[in-house]
This record gives C-alpha cells, sequence and structure tokens, in this order.
C-alpha cells in the first residue's frame, strides 16, 4: 500500500459541498424522536488507534498480536483496557465501547474520514457535508471545528464538510476556533465552553496530521510515518487518557453530561499481526468507538471482535450506524432530508441507529 502525501491527507479532506447553498430547513426537522442531546462533541483520533492496544485489548494472543501493553481491569467488573488508560479504567461508568466498528471502503484515512465524519463515502464527489453542518442546516443553530493553525492556513480540516471557505459559501453558521495550542488537551477547555454558549455540534482534531509527529498511525517506519509504540506509551495514548476524562469530569460536574453527546473514535483500527518494524498497519475490519452523555446509557459493551481482533464477531457496527446514532441522539426526526446535489431531497440518515446505546 502507498501513502498519501501531506498535501494529499489534507487535500482528500477538504470541505465540499457547494450545491447545498439553500435556505436553511426549518427546525420542524428535528423531533427529539431518540436521546435527549442537545449539544455533540466528535472527537477524530486522527490516525486510527490499534483497538488491540487501547480498548479492546487481547491478552491471550501471541504476543506478535497482544503488542507490548498489558490490560488493566476497569471499574466495570469483567472489563479491561489497556494500561495506557489508567484514567479512563477508573470511570468506565460514565461512558460505552463500541467494539466492533468496521468498514468495507479502502483502509485509507481519507475513506474513514468521509464516512464517521458524514456518514458517506462520496470519494471524488459530489461531496457530502459533516454531521455539523447538517445539523446547522436543520436547525440554524452553530457548529465549530476546533482546529489548530495549521489546519487553518491550509483552509482544510479532517472534519469533512467544514471547510471555511465552504462556510462562506453555504452557511455562513459554522467557523473554525483556534487557540495557540492543537489537539484534544488544548481544545478541551473550549469544547466546553462552547457547550455552556448554545453550541450545538463541536469537532475536535486529536492531530491535525499523521505526518513528521506523533498521532495514532503508527506505521513505525522511520519516516514520515515514525510513529511507533513508544510514541503511543509516552505521548499519544497519555494525551487522549487525560484530556477525554477531563472532558467528561468538566461536563458532568457543569451539569452538561446528560445533554451532551461525546463521541470519540479513529477512522479505522490497525492491523492484527504487528510488522516488520513494531508498529501497525491500516485495518478498516475491526476498532473501538467511545460513546458517552446526550442521554446514552453508559457502562456497556456493544459488540465484540475475534480471539485476534480480526474482525467483529458480534453486533458489527458501521460509521453509518454512528452517524446514524449521532442524529437520533440529537433529535433529528427519522425521515428528514436535505437537498442533495442535485436539489431532490436525500435523506439524513445514511443508516439506522445503534439502538443498544439509548
Amino acid at each position: 500500500m502507498t501513502h498519501p502525501t501531506r498535501r494529499d491527507f489534507l487535500s482528500a479532506t477538504a470541505a465540499g459541498a457547494a450545491s447545498l447553498t439553500l435556505p436553511p430547513l426549518s427546525p420542524a426537522s428535528v423531533t427529539r424522536p431518540g436521546g435527549k442531546a442537545t449539544s455533540c462533541i466528535f472527537i477524530n483520533m486522527v490516525g486510527g488507534p490499534s483497538h488491540i492496544d487501547t480498548f479492546d485489548p487481547k491478552p491471550e494472543a501471541p504476543s506478535e498480536v497482544r503488542g507490548p501493553f498489558r490490560p488493566i481491569q476497569t471499574k466495570t467488573p469483567g472489563l479491561h483496557l489497556s494500561e495506557l488508560f489508567p484514567k479512563l479504567a477508573t470511570m468506565t461508568d460514565k461512558f460505552s465501547l463500541i467494539r466492533s466498528m468496521h468498514h468495507t471502503a479502502p483502509p485509507i484515512h481519507e475513506a474513514g474520514f468521509q464516512l464517521l465524519n458524514t456518514g458517506r463515502l462520496f470519494r471524488d464527489g459530489p461531496e457530502w457535508p459533516s454531521v455539523g453542518a447538517v445539523l446547522t442546516r436543520l436547525t440554524h443553530r452553530a457548529a465549530a471545528v476546533l482546529a489548530d493553525a495549521e489546519d487553518i492556513s491550509t483552509g482544510m480540516s479532517v472534519s469533512h464538510g467544514l471547510g471555511d471557505a465552504w462556510i462562506e459559501r453555504a452557511w455562513g453558521l459554522d467557523r473554525f476556533i483556534s487557540e495557540s495550542g492543537t489537539g484534544l488537551s488544548d481544545f478541551r477547555d473550549e469544547a466546553v465552553r462552547l457547550v455552556e454558549c448554545g453550541w450545538q455540534h463541536i469537532t475536535i482534531n486529536q492531530f491535525s496530521t499523521v505526518f513528521d509527529s506523533p498521532s495514532w498511525d503508527c506505521h513505525a517506519d522511520g519516516g514520515s510515518l515514525r510513529t511507533d509504540m513508544n510514541d503511543i506509551r509516552n505521548t499519544v495514548a497519555p494525551s487522549f487518557d487525560t484530556a477525554f476524562a477531563a472532558l467528561l469530569t468538566d461536563l458532568e460536574e457543569r451539569g452538561l453530561l446528560d445533554s451532551t453527546l461525546v463521541v470519540a473514535t479513529g477512522e479505522f483500527g490497525r492491523t492484527p499481526l504487528l510488522n516488520s518494524n513494531g508498529g501497525r498497519d491500516h485495518w478498516a475490519d475491526a476498532w473501538t468507538a467511545l460513546v458517552a452523555g446526550g442521554g446514552t446509557r453508559p457502562g456497556q459493551i456493544i459488540g465484540r471482535t475475534d480471539a485476534k481482533g480480526t474482525e467483529p464477531t458480534d453486533r458489527p457496527v458501521t460509521p453509518q450506524e454512528l452517524v446514524s446514532s449521532i442524529f437520533h441522539a440529537m433529535g433529528v426526526s427519522h425521515d428528514a432530508t436535505i437537498p442533495g446535489p442535485d436539489g431532490k431531497p436525500v435523506a439524513v440518515y445514511p443508516g439506522k441507529p445503534v439502538m443498544e446505546l439509548f
């Protein structure tokens, strides 16, 4: 498999959907049939975490599968996470795990970002707006992408459908917000503030790129994709563990967790077998998503993978179903539509919601 260049990575995740420039739809499309979320924080775990090394450890698998990290017991009896998440292990009653995420599209970043942020795979177009952009159109309430200066300087984001040029042209409501820092740790406080101010959908990119700096993209190739298991242990995982735990705690302490849906996931998983460099490569057949708040039921494990983390063996869940679950939690009517590229109504829901979450 060839890897895209840094420019390819950013270009393929640029926003589009300029055809969706009609007047906003009526808020009547929101009927609150599902969860009670009024806001959503969606976290792109850029690079694609290894499910085996994070939220779906396989302690009985051979060493070339289970990797260097040991599992630890969590607050939930019988539930283990990787040792990389000591803080999250103490609060598994606050979130649920979907361990059977998968898709059949090419195992590349661009396809995963498209599916998770829009529910559609549009390849070379027509492009589809992100979940936040669709919600803005349905409700007239604002959404945001928290991105670092590098994201904004390119005018692109790994959160399809919310590029600043497209916002100016089509919506005029959504916006980028940048601080001096970058990633989940720096943007956590800003996300909570936006929820307090009534913003509807906030996307956070944990990293701005997979090239030349640590991310979840742990090929360990020694070049531009040099992130290895030591980086995962020392930098990538601890930053997520601390920030995600603090985010849930902050929302709960402010009385906002019950009305704020929090979703965190990567664009795919990683290969069950370690590669020759001790890293892992792209794997779209299995990975894990975290879901909390917003009227969802915490403390659940939805789906499972086989003994080597190769594929789901129970309750497989697609990105389309996860996106539909967000719409369901946000109270979007199941028959809601928006104008498609040709102006004809297109269903907002790309699949069925994961009703076990509610």
